[in-house]
Formats: C-alpha cells, structure tokens, sequence
C-alpha cells in the first residue's frame, strides 16, 4: 500500500500560465467567442452564438491550463496528471505504472527524473480511447532519459480526443525533476517504466500530480 496519497493542487490561473501548444485550438475559439460577444448587442444571431462560444473559449482555457507547482523529492515522481490506471511487471524486470489523463486534468506532462534525454521518438498508430488494452498500439513519443538510476522509458499515449502530443524538449536536452518536457492535447496516457529493484508506492485507482506524487519508494 502506499505511504501516501497525495491532495492535488489548486490549479487555477493566479500563478500559472496557459500550455505550450494550445494556440492551434485557442486562438480560433476565443477569437470566435470575443467576435461573437463584440456582435451580440445589434444581432440576435451573434447573441445566441455568443453563449456557446464564450462556453468553449472558456473550456479551452481551463483544459490548456499549466499551474505552477512545487516539485516534491524523491527519485521518481509522477510524469503526469491523473488515476493509476495499471502496474505491471514487465518481463525485463521493470514494473509499468500507467497513468490515465482525462480531458479535465492538466495536460503538460514533466520529467519524472533529472538526466538527459537521450530519445524522443514519434510512432504513428491509431487513437483507440487511452483505457482500452489496444491504446499500447496508439500514436505515440517515447522518451528515454539517462538518470542516475539508468535509463528510465517513458511513453506518452494519444486517445480518441487526443490526437497530438506535443514535445518541448529535443534529444540531448538536460532536465531537471519535474520540468515541463511535452503536451498530450485533451488527456490520453503516460506510461513510466521504473527499473528492475525500484518498489512502486502508488495503487491503481490512486490519483497523480505531476511533479508532486512520488511513484516509487526508497
């Protein structure tokens, strides 16, 4: 069982930001929204539009939030935003702890380690949703850091909504713990893989926040 469960963060705006990445989805609709409230008072039509548009634009917001946070030590902490959704050992001996992201939680995954990124590697797949078994065969970018555990994979998973991930960071990039490294659009999953010897410290069903919960135990 693990030591601790950990209380998610309050993850307004007051001392975030908005993601890197969201202005593909962003500027269209709070443009759509601002135009709609400017035309609202001389049409009935832009009125009506006016209220869904200004719903999205303000949806939109709140999904491409990316909160400051304060990273928490131990050796491996979560990459991501979301539920445990899986511990598996794996038949190299290391343990996979997959993490679901919704569509309401932050998107901006971040290093799970300091080291350098030795690997970013896009596969092309299809976008099953994220907690269907088949989602191991989704688009995808699988990074590799060199950290002082060894190397430590992780993998970043699109779903059905989530049809772009994002990287912020190339090859031979070094990290700190729990800095900003990429963006899944709309939730999917993050899969880490701790190496052979770690004991993982969280549960399926447990919910993460990245660079705060920690995922293994000493």
């Amino acid at each position: 069982m693990p030591h601790s469960q950990t209380s998610a963060p309050r993850d307004g705006f007051l001392g975030g930001r908005l993601a890197r990445g969201a202005s593909p989805w962003l500027l269209p609709t709070v443009a759509t929204a601002a135009l709609s409230l400017a035309r609202s008072r001389r049409s009935k039509k832009a009125a009506a539009l006016a209220v869904p548009t200004t719903a999205l634009a303000a949806g939109m917001l709140w999904f491409f939030r990316d909160p400051e946070r304060e990273i928490s030590s131990g050796r491996v902490i979560s990459p991501a935003d979301g539920v445990v959704q899986s511990i598996m050992p794996w038949k190299d001996g290391r343990t996979r702890v997959a993490i679901f992201m919704s569509p309401l939680n932050v998107h901006v995954n971040r290093a799970p380690l300091a080291g350098t990124v030795t690997s970013v590697e896009h596969i092309p797949g299809g976008f099953v949703p994220a907690f269907n078994k088949e989602s191991e065969n989704n688009e995808r970018v699988v990074w590799h850091f060199d950290t002082e555990l060894g190397d430590i994979e992780m993998i970043q998973i699109a779903g059905a909504v989530a049809r772009r991930i994002v990287p912020y960071i190339p090859q031979g990039t070094k990290v700190e713990q729990g800095e900003r490294i990429g963006l899944i659009r709309f939730g999917s999953r993050v899969d880490i893989y701790l190496p052979e010897g770690v004991e993982v410290d969280v549960e399926v069903g447990q919910k993460t926040v990245a660079g705060v919960t920690r995922i293994d135990r000493d």
